[in-house]
């Protein structure tokens, strides 16, 4: 990690952002305090894997049956 001033990224920032580009994580400091961090975006989006849950829980037979009349009353407001 390579901490540079506002000062300094003012100056060249095509050199800063190609070393990010790179892979290289900025620190950004002003009045030697940190202010931000800047890093590459993560490209690679990790999909969840297929069957993640499975075995987990047993989807009931009448899962699309109607649902009781009390029951759609009380979603009705009836």
């Amino acid at each position: 990690m390579l901490s540079v001033t506002v000062d300094e990224i003012q100056q060249d920032i095509s050199k800063f952002l190609r070393q990010v580009q790179s892979g290289e994580t900025l620190i950004i400091l002003q009045a030697d305090k940190p202010i931000a961090e800047l890093r590459p975006i993560s490209s690679i989006k990790q999909l969840r894997p297929f069957g993640l849950c499975a075995d987990e829980f047993t989807v009931p037979d009448d899962f699309d049956a109607p649902l009781p009349e009390d029951i759609l009353s009380a979603f009705e407001g009836k």
